[in-house]
């Protein structure tokens, strides 16, 4: 039911009866609200305490789990919001005319043109990267762009 995290997996592998989880904030242990109650769930099932430090919530007590609840909630509601407000922003940008994400590089590009030129000198990638400031996959990337013009 919950979802794959490495380091949080390794974590939960390792508790035992007794022991107490203790996060900086709800939402650095669960995905969201269903996720994190099921969590706590099989923590409780397995004689785990959980706390959060952040929201001062401890699981040793009735009143610490309905506060969990309550507090997952609101998590859960403000990230939804969050993503909400980045897609209404991404939608209006597009109107626009604005795409997200890194522009798209294309053969006329300063560095490209670049590091063609220095590829007819007979540079090899990686020196061709250090001067133009690019990584050596970057340089091939540039370099396949525009084969045809090359010829």
């Amino acid at each position: 039911m919950r979802a794959s995290r490495p380091k949080p997996d390794k974590l939960l592998d390792h508790l035992r009866k007794g022991d107490e989880v203790v996060v900086w904030k709800l939402d650095r242990l669960g995905r969201n609200t269903r996720n994190l109650l099921a969590l706590i769930d099989d923590l409780e099932q397995r004689g785990v305490h959980f706390r959060s430090v952040t929201e001062g919530i401890s699981t040793t007590g009735p009143m610490g789990r309905a506060m969990l609840t309550v507090m997952s909630a609101f998590a859960q509601l403000e990230r939804d919001q969050l993503a909400e407000r980045t897609r209404a922003g991404m939608a209006a940008a597009a109107e626009h005319g604005r795409r997200a994400g890194r522009r798209e590089v294309t053969a006329e590009h300063v560095k490209v043109k670049r590091a063609q030129e220095l590829k007819a000198q007979g540079l090899a990638p990686a020196d061709i990267g250090k001067i133009i400031g690019a990584s050596r996959a970057t340089v091939y990337r540039y370099l396949s762009l525009g084969v045809d013009d090359m010829s």
